[in-house]
């Protein structure tokens, strides 16, 4: 099977956000499921990478022929193709979307990536049964592929993931014609007498998906605006989770930690408790329970619950670690704790990856209370590094941690659902008494967590099973 996987950005060479890191790690994980898959991006100024001219051709936006020349590389350890599509009027600027806001002629420039993509496959005499397409700056190819532009792909499927449903890709109407579209042909693109590129995406396309199974059903009800289209397409809709490249998070082969260790031996995650209380002036003690947090500091992320319950959580004795930047009187409160909290809190007003993951290492749970999540994967790392997840029951925390059940023996973290601080507090308590009173409970589940497969190998057959589901129509 041949597979286009068509991304905005791609880590490694240009990234915004998680969508670069799946458009990263799971074409690899399908090429290594027997897949043919070749990526393609835009080439912005920003990206660095080896790689030779492999096409040049013309593509038509705005009623002009630009010229795009292509050129190929391999994404970082594997052997997967890349393709850069260059024309430097468009995307040789010092930002991929805008600098403080949007480029005014984002339509333009990502017409434009659509065009190119369909056109590079029919230059390098490739092509793909399937698209995978993603977000709004790719939702533009299944129109394409009806309207005819690129004969030789009419009979391609298409997939679109929804990374970020808040973005939509909205413009004036009065730019359509820089798409090439005559107006009913774009009538699936049209929201509110505006163009609106995601949701005749999600129109159009053959499958839909999203980046876990509660977050599917929850944008069913509150879809962002998009209710109604999605509920259209409720029975080609599904989640599959955002899963953990595990070359870069495994605490047994991490050399961004100070100790290394596995389910088997935890003595390094015990030592890399000693020296993170060491390094950051808190009290050095075994014994106290270490919460950690790794975020953006916004109102989505939960810092409402935590902050309205910070002293009754601190009056639990424990400590308490933050890591991230965000909203000002987010980083004031925090910054203060330090101060109130000698020796208990230390707030990292800034953003590391180096910290990150001795963060992740070295404390004994970790919190992430989110209004919303719709993957998530702190949570991932955190089960992985034997890091207890305290998260509300939303989006894909819900598909990817479950309640310690202590008799019973099961359960990896620690949940609350109410959008409360009470509950939040409530869920903290529980995972600090049992840290405390059953130790033995929390072993197993540390092991539960460091055990499981959450590498892109599960969800990458999940993807091939989309695939091949919009092949047999």
């Amino acid at each position: 099977m041949r597979v286009l996987f068509a991304s905005s950005e791609v880590s490694s060479f240009a990234k915004t956000g998680g969508l670069a890191d799946v458009a990263l790690a799971l074409p690899k994980a399908l090429a290594e499921s027997g897949i043919d898959v070749v990526v393609v991006m835009p080439k912005y100024r920003a990206v660095e990478a080896e790689m030779t001219q492999a096409a040049s051709f013309d593509v038509p936006v705005a009623g002009e022929a630009k010229r795009c020349d292509a050129y190929r590389g391999t994404m970082p350890k594997s052997e997967v193709p890349i393709y850069f599509l260059a024309h430097d009027p468009y995307f040789d600027r010092p930002a991929l979307y805008g600098e403080g806001s949007e480029y005014p002629d984002a339509l333009e420039r990502f017409t434009f990536f659509s065009r190119g993509a369909l056109a590079l496959c029919e230059a390098l005499d490739w092509i793909p049964d399937v698209i995978h397409i993603n977000d709004w700056h790719t939702a533009l190819i299944p129109a394409l592929l009806r309207s005819g532009a690129t004969p030789r792909l009419a009979s391609a499927k298409t997939v679109l993931s929804i990374h970020n449903l808040g973005y939509q890709g909205v413009f004036p109407k009065g730019q359509a014609p820089v798409t090439g579209f005559p107006d009913d042909a774009l009538s699936a693109y049209i929201k509110d007498d505006r163009i609106n590129l995601l949701r005749g995406g999600i129109l159009l396309a053959d499958l839909v998906s999203t980046v876990s199974p509660t977050y599917a059903q929850e944008i069913l009800v509150d879809g962002a605006g998009l209710e109604q289209e999605l509920q259209s397409r409720a029975s080609v809709l599904s989640g599959v989770v955002n899963r953990v490249d595990t070359d870069v998070w495994s605490p047994a082969n991490d050399a961004l930690l100070w100790a290394t260790y596995s389910a088997e031996d935890l003595s390094g995650k015990a030592e890399n408790k000693r020296r993170l209380q060491e390094n950051l002036g808190l009290d050095v003690d075994a014994g106290v329970p270490v919460l950690g947090v790794i975020s953006r500091l916004a109102e989505q992320k939960g810092f409402d619950f935590i902050m309205s319950a910070f002293d009754d959580m601190m009056k639990l004795d424990v400590q308490f670690v933050l890591l991230g930047t965000g909203a000002r009187e987010y980083e004031e409160f925090f910054r203060a704790a330090q101060d109130r909290y000698p020796g208990r809190v230390a707030s990292l007003v800034t953003f590391s990856e180096q910290w990150a993951h001795r963060i992740e290492a070295a404390a004994d749970a970790f919190l992430m209370p989110s209004h919303y999540e719709p993957s998530g994967l702190n949570q991932q790392y955190s089960l992985l590094y034997g890091t207890a997840p305290i998260v509300r029951a939303t989006g894909g925390l819900v598909d990817t941690v479950h309640e310690l059940d202590p008799i019973a023996g099961t359960g990896n973290g620690f949940l609350f659902a109410e959008c409360t601080s009470s509950a939040f507090l409530g869920a903290v308590r529980r995972a600090v008494d049992v840290y405390r009173t059953d130790p033995d409970a929390w072993r197993a589940m540390q092991l539960q967590g460091m055990t499981e497969d959450l590498s892109w190998a599960s969800s990458a057959r999940a993807y091939i099973d989309l695939y091949e589901r919009a092949l047999a129509g």
